[in-house]
């Protein structure tokens, strides 16, 4: 406040002592008494004036003290001070803090001049401003006081060492210039925000570097406050730090170990969810990416995906066909790295060849240009590398039963963090895990391929010419390795002129229910050519299935003659044939249904149908038209639909369509399928 503006308020230090000021003549009488003198001993100004300070305010005992103490003064004009009883107007007693001192006028009169005020209220404020001293100065923690401008006012030692400057050079600057390396304008702000509102500010986190230590990164915990005397100014800000580092760090690990272990939990959810082999390495290096490292790539040996086992020779190069690439971002980096699908052949001193051939880990925590040359293909893709910024390389080996498979390729271009030992254990953690899925893919992918051409081997091609048929068959294998195996159809001519159709399947999977699938049609063949009904061809069948090793089959066998024409037809325990008379709906044969060949004593009976040209038969095992999820009325009521109108459409096109309609994607189940169509108009005769 200005001279002359608004009224007086009382907010300073001297109010709250209260320090009053009395003035004696040289004779001892008082001449000048302040209104704090009236607080201090009750006497009004006009009670004091003109009277002997002694005789006013001095108990009798100790005239003879006073008396000495104030000629001194007088006489010499050495200030005195010390503490004094004192007597009040209600006739008690207070101790009062003096100081004295002689006053000399114009005119060369004298005058004493006693500052007083109350010794127990100036004894607390003095032992508050000692402890306030010991407090600042000796504090664990940092403290500091700005004005209202945010100008630093007070340091203690403690914010010396945390700023890395002495408090000389940090008094009457601002914190932007003594803290360069922090983000001061936030800090700035927040401090505006304290001195403007008077809200404090509790244990707010600052994480940066400071002039003490520039490399390396801290953490502070900061409270604000703001100053007000007591009649309510605003003095400034007073803070208080506290380095958390140490906490900070502790925190920043745990909270890592809890992001590994919920990247190690979304790897084993992701990855290994089927046995694909591309797919698994595809499910890694999307995991890998983006928590782990901004590029991912999944190379396997070229000789492990062809069964060869691996013999690591250090001279050599290795031959690495890539499965898999994910980036954060598309950039120069992931446009370096070898595309899924080819073949890539890297020379022994490559860190990628070090990996497999030693099944260790290898960690480039900063790259270098030199590093760069050995991490890439060749030149051209080591300075792909270098533009996108690569700057810390990780490669494990992917390990599954004693051998390497693989490697798992990892580079950090926007992470600006050098990969650690802890990287390299997550990184090992996740290969284990995706070395063992795509082992295990690759063995059953292996099986299967096996059953599969072993199957395929066992189906029968087309005969060219059949005698007023036209057939349509397919083959299709199931998904899953493990459930390759007994679907199957044949198409044979006879002699006569008639065409045997057969549809069947045997109960189990792989390579066993294959060969007794082809067992089964070899006998079926040799049935054929003996020119039997079709119930008398189940039953031999039936006999020929229990004797091998407890497997069973359904089967549908037709013979269709061209003479009438009509089909004779039977089935064992198989799904419905359907049929489909030229311009009428399609429906299923209602016929005895017999049980499945290998469980014997039932007789199966035989049935005639009589075709006209165009009329189709259609036969299929349950891999067409069974699912886990959806009821078998309701599946083969959507056979029937499409089957709709398919006598005025091709045989092949109408395979293509049930096929592409109702087999469903990652299907377990192997279908066959088989479609005849009548194309001569004979007379019906009895066989």
């Amino acid at each position: 406040m200005r001279p002359g503006e608004g009224t007086f308020q009382r907010h300073g230090l001297m109010d709250v002592l209260s320090v009053a000021a009395v003035v004696l003549d040289s004779d001892g009488r008082i001449v000048f008494w302040s209104p704090q003198a009236e607080e201090l001993f009750g006497y009004t100004a006009e009670e004091a004036l003109g009277r002997y300070a002694a005789r006013l305010l001095v108990h009798e005992e100790h005239f003879g003290l006073v008396i000495k103490l104030f000629a001194e003064v007088m006489g010499t004009g050495h200030s005195w001070a010390g503490s004094f009883p004192v007597r009040l107007k209600d006739g008690g007693t207070r101790v009062v803090e003096f100081r004295n001192m002689r006053l000399q006028d114009e005119l060369g009169d004298t005058y004493a001049l006693g500052i007083c005020a109350d010794h127990a209220t100036l004894q607390r404020i003095e032992t508050d401003l000692s402890l306030s001293q010991r407090l600042v100065s000796q504090s664990p923690i940092g403290l500091a006081v700005f004005d209202t401008d945010l100008r630093y006012t007070a340091v203690n030692p403690v914010l010396e060492r945390i700023i890395g400057l002495p408090a000389a050079d940090i008094i009457g600057r601002r914190p932007h210039e003594v803290l360069p390396l922090l983000e001061t304008g936030v800090i700035e702000s927040e401090l505006r925000q304290v001195l403007d509102t008077g809200v404090p500010q509790l244990d707010h986190y600052t994480v940066g570097c400071s002039l003490a230590d520039p490399d390396h990164e801290h953490a502070w915990s900061v409270s604000r406050y703001r100053l007000e005397d007591p009649g309510g100014r605003v003095l400034g800000v007073a803070s208080s730090i506290v380095d958390v580092t140490e906490r900070h760090r502790a925190e920043a690990a745990a909270t890592r170990a809890r992001e590994r272990l919920a990247l190690i939990a979304d790897a084993s959810a992701r990855i290994g969810t089927t046995l694909d082999v591309d797919k698994i390495a595809h499910e890694l290096a999307e995991v890998a990416a983006g928590e782990l490292a901004d590029i991912a790539a999944v190379d396997i040996l070229e000789s492990v995906l062809a069964f060869h086992r691996h013999t690591p020779d250090d001279s050599e190069p290795a031959l690495f066909r890539a499965l898999a690439l994910a980036a954060v971002h598309t950039d120069e980096a992931s446009r370096a790295a070898d595309p899924p699908g080819e073949l890539a052949a890297y020379g022994p001193d490559r860190l990628v060849t070090r990996c497999v051939h030693t099944g260790r880990p290898v960690l480039v925590p900063h790259v270098s240009d030199e590093d760069l040359r050995h991490i890439a293909r060749d030149a051209e893709t080591a300075a792909l590398l270098h533009r996108a910024g690569v700057h810390s390389y990780l490669a494990v080996p992917l390990i599954a039963r004693d051998e390497v498979i693989g490697a798992l390729d990892l580079k950090r271009t926007i992470n600006p963090l050098p990969f650690d030992q802890d990287d390299v254990v997550l990184a090992g953690e996740l290969a284990a895990r995706a070395a063992m899925a795509i082992d295990n893919a690759r063995w059953f992918e292996g099986v299967r391929n096996t059953a599969v051409t072993l199957q395929r081997s066992l189906l029968p091609e087309h005969p060219r010419d059949l005698v007023g048929l036209e057939v349509a068959s397919r083959y299709e294998p199931a998904q899953a390795a493990s459930e390759v195996g007994g679907d199957w159809y044949d198409v044979i001519p006879l002699a006569d002129h008639t065409t045997v159709l057969v549809v069947g399947d045997v109960m189990g999977n792989g390579i066993d229910a294959a060969a007794t699938m082809g067992r089964l049609r070899t006998a079926t063949c040799t049935l054929a050519e003996l020119d039997f009904d079709p119930a008398q061809v189940l039953q031999h069948l039936d006999r020929i299935t229990r004797g091998l090793e407890q497997y069973i089959a359904t089967c549908v066998y037709a013979v269709y003659d061209p003479h009438g024409p009509e089909c004779h037809i039977a089935n064992a325990g198989h799904l419905p044939p359907v049929l489909v008379h030229r311009g009428k709906s399609p429906q299923l044969l209602d016929l005895p249904t017999g049980v499945p060949l290998g469980v014997g004593g039932i007789p199966f009976h035989s049935t005639t149908l009589d075709l006209e040209p165009g009329d189709l038969l259609v036969l299929y095992t349950d891999g067409l038209v069974e699912t886990r999820d959806d009821p078998i009325d309701e599946r083969l009521g959507l056979l029937l639909a499409l089957l709709d109108g398919s006598d005025r459409r091709p045989v092949e096109e109408t395979c293509d369509l049930l096929l592409d309609t109702l087999r469903a994607p990652h299907t377990h189940d192997d279908v066959a399928l088989l479609i005849a169509r009548s194309q001569h108009k004979r007379v019906c005769t009895d066989r």
